[in-house]
Order: structure tokens, then sequence, then C-alpha cells
């Protein structure tokens, strides 16, 4: 097995003493290393806790010569650590006036990742090569996979305290960016102006939950709100790269449904007729635009049965790392299977705690929304008000807990049109068609309109939002202002 020493580790002393003279030949060079050179990043310690007070008194405002060097270790009673006054000259020695630091900084990065990854490949053989039962081989790729992702995104992952300055300015940067978008949203827009105004649109870090009974079109609004922002991606060419994409985990449905679906919105042909082929020409050759119209779109589909959080944070992280990712989408949490662990083997409650916790982890880690579908359970059916509460939602109260913002959709036309009046036996003719009517009447206004219940929301208030919905294309869409907004009735 490869144990490489020390000695043996890929570095450049060469390469550090050139970029810490030109450093000390000009601060201002500082500013384009900084961005991704940390002193961590050195072989020499010396050269490190060089490079470690050079940023610090060029962050501070002061000069970063070999006089300032030289006061600071002499305070410090650490002069003679760091090679004393002669090796600070030979430092600023080494500089010529076309010493690239930039380039200098660049190789000194790339031997610190070189000899991470040999430090990671030998983890990984170490603990392969071991038998141990409590950890299993998908748990070893799991752990691989997330060392290697950690490393390619160095400084974005595991970064510990940073300075409430700091902090402060990414603030100022999200209120920037509402600014930009008229001072609506802050996030990734649904589509859906409404219900972007209601939750400021999908921010970075939230773990979002849209919860439901069955019927009710959780999916289906999952993934209108997956397309809307591929879409968008496709279209707007200053999103970085590395967040243009949208991953969809379909653990119920197939990627082809799920393509169908979106494919009958896009060309506005019912779904059940594209299923069984019940088309004319005119209508295939708008299948077929809308073909071409959608392919480029970055949104990837993991149609894979029985994922368990760590098969989904790896793969999400394999996706970023390669493609891109703005977005995950998730249908639907009671599907996703837990990670074996004692703790929660045998507990569905505590398992769906750690999937729960799991995917605020992944949206933190990743800095992407998380959109999670969830079902509720079945207390709903029992009520005569059938809006669902945040207490419906099933299995666990950590859903709850761990979600930034909670969202139930709710169509009163599903339930009514399963409630038609009966006559009652004291009940004249008369005063049952007058009901009968009135359901009739009710069944109509509410045939396309759904309700977003929204029943937390940490970042702003919480409360309801109409939508259009078309149950032949499975489709969400704004509400025309000009339609109104059907008032719920009572028994």
């Amino acid at each position: 097995m490869y144990e490489p020493s020390p000695e043996q580790l890929p570095k450049n002393i060469e390469a550090e003493q050139a970029l810490l003279g030109a450093l000390l030949a000009n601060n201002k060079a500082y500013e384009k290393v900084s961005e991704f050179l940390s002193a961590e990043h050195f072989s020499d310690p010396v050269n490190a806790k060089i490079y470690e007070i050079v940023s610090k008194l060029i962050s501070k405002g002061h000069v970063a010569d070999v006089i300032t060097l030289k006061n600071y270790f002499e305070q410090s009673n650490a002069l003679d650590e760091v090679g004393g006054y002669k090796y600070l000259i030979k430092l600023a020695d080494s500089a010529t006036p076309l010493t690239n630091a930039e380039y200098y900084a660049q190789f000194v990065y790339d031997k610190y990742l070189r000899r991470e990854l040999i430090n990671i490949g030998c983890d990984i053989a170490t603990s392969a090569a071991k038998e141990d039962i409590d950890s299993e081989a998908e748990q070893q790729i799991e752990s691989a996979e997330r060392k290697l992702f950690d490393l390619a995104n160095q400084g974005e992952t595991s970064k510990g305290f940073i300075n409430f300055s700091e902090a402060l300015n990414d603030s100022l940067n999200h209120i920037q960016s509402a600014i930009q978008r008229g001072g609506k949203i802050s996030g990734l827009s649904t589509g859906l102006d409404d219900l972007d105004a209601k939750i400021g649109g999908l921010n970075d870090s939230d773990l979002i939950i849209i919860a439901g009974r069955p019927g009710m079109g959780k999916t289906a609004l999952g993934t209108n709100i997956a397309y809307n922002v591929a879409e968008y991606m496709a279209r707007d060419k200053t999103i970085a790269p590395t967040k243009r994409g949208v991953a969809m985990f379909s653990l119920e449905m197939s990627s082809d449904q799920l393509a169908s679906r979106i494919l009958s919105t896009v060309a506005q042909i019912s779904g059940y007729n594209m299923r069984i082929g019940k088309i004319d020409n005119a209508e295939f050759g708008r299948i077929a635009a809308g073909v071409r119209e959608i392919e480029e779109t970055p949104l990837y589909i993991d149609d894979t049965p029985g994922l368990n959080i760590n098969a989904i944070r790896t793969r999400a992280r394999r996706l970023k790392r390669n493609k891109g990712l703005g977005l995950i989408v998730i249908d639907y949490i009671q599907l996703i299977t837990g990670t074996g662990s004692k703790k929660s083997e045998g507990n569905r409650v505590q398992e769906v705690s750690e999937i729960s916790r799991g995917l605020k982890i992944l949206a933190k880690e990743l800095q992407v929304p998380v959109i999670a579908l969830s079902q509720l359970n079945r207390s709903v059916e029992s009520r005569d008000d059938k809006k669902p509460q945040m207490s419906d939602l099933r299995e666990s109260g950590s859903i709850e807990q761990d979600a930034d913002i909670v969202m139930f959709v709710f169509r009163e036309n599903y339930y009514l049109k399963n409630n038609e009046p009966v006559r009652r036996e004291t009940e004249t003719p008369e005063k049952f068609q007058q009901r009968h009517d009135h359901w009739e009447e009710r069944c109509k206004e509410t045939a396309n309109v759904a309700e977003v219940i929204v029943g937390k929301n940490r970042h702003g208030s919480t409360g309801s939002v109409h939508l259009y919905w078309n149950g032949d294309y499975t489709h969400f869409n704004n509400l025309a202002k000009s339609e109104n907004i059907p008032q719920q009735v009572g028994a």
C-alpha cells in the first residue's frame, strides 16, 4: 500500500518563496491570490507562517515588507522560527519585476491539492482494507465522495467561523438581488408570481416542504417549479455555470412519466390523450416543437427507487461538480429510506427525522434550495374542514422543525366532486334540488383553482395564495387577476 513520507509528498518550496517575494515587492498582488490561497496550502510551515502574517498586515491596511515583517516577528519573539532576518531578505530578493504572483499561487495551490488527494487516497485504502461490520462499503464510498467533493469545493464548505462583516456583506448581496428583481424576491423564481411574493422565491440553503394528500397535485407543483426554474436557467446566461442545473429525484414516478407531464404542459395537450395515442397530426407537430423547445433545459431526473439520504447527497454533489446545480426537488420524503444506522433501525419516526435533518444539511452544504414533497396523514379525511394543518405532516414533527418553509397544496374541487349531495329523508324535492344546484355551481367555480397554504415561513408571513390549475395538463399557473377567487362554503 502506497504511503509516502512527508518528504515524498508533492511540493515546490521555490514557488512558495517566489510567491512570498512577489507579495513583499507588490502588496496589491495579494488581492488576486487571496481569493483562493490560504496559509494552510503551503507545504513549508515557515512559509505558511510568513504568508499568514503578510495576509494579516495587508488586510488591516498596513504595508507588508521586510521591515514590517521583521518588527512583527521580533515583537512576538518568533523571528528565529521563520528563519531570521536573512531569510526575509532572501524572500524579497527572489522576486523580479516580471514575477507573476497569481501564477505561483496557482502552482502552490495545485501542489496542496495533490497532497490532499494522496492523503484521501491513503485513507480510503486503509478504511476499505478494514473488516469493520459497522462501516459498510456503501458508507465508505459516500465518505470518500464527500471528502473529494469538499476538496473540489475548497473554501465553500466546512468554513468554520466567519467574521460578522462577511455575513453582513452576504446579506447586502441578497438585498441587492431583491432590488434588481424589482423588489419582489431575492431567490430563484418559482414562475408563480403570487407564490414568489409570499415566500420571497427559492433561496439558497432553504429546505422547502410541499405537502398534500394524494390527488392534490403536489407532484405536479414540484415538477412545474423544477421545470420553470430550469427553463429560466437555460435562458439567463448571467447565471454561473456551477448554479445552472435542477436535480429532480423522483422516487415514485419514472423519468419518462415526468418528461411526459412537462411535455403535456408545454404542448398544451392532454396527458391522458398522449398516453393512449389519441392525438392528431397538428397535436403531434406541437409535441415535436415542444421537444425541440425544452430538450436543452438543464433539468436532470434520477428515478432510482428506494434511495437513502446518503445516496441523494452523493449524487447531488456529483451533479454539482460535473454539470452545475442550483435547485434540488425530491418526490417524496416518505419514499426515502434511512441509512440503516442502529439509532433509527426499526423506528420510522426516528428515520424520517434523520432524513429531514439530512435534507436541511444538504441544502446548507451545497448552498441550493431543496424542495421536498411530503405526504400528509389520514386525519385530514376525517375532518369536515379538509384544509391541511401543520399537525397533519406525516410520521414526524422534525419535518416541521427542520423546514424553513412548509406549504400545503389544497384543491377544494377534489373533495366537492367526491361528495355529491344525496337527498335526505325529510328533505323536499325543491330543497334537495336547491342544494344540488348550489353544489354544481360550486364545482364549476373551483374547477380550475388550487390553494397553496403557507403554514410556516421562517423568512416572512404565512397565509394562502391561489393558483390556476389545469388537470388535463397537470399544470399550475398564475391565476388571472380578473378571475374571482372562490370562497369556501361551509356545510
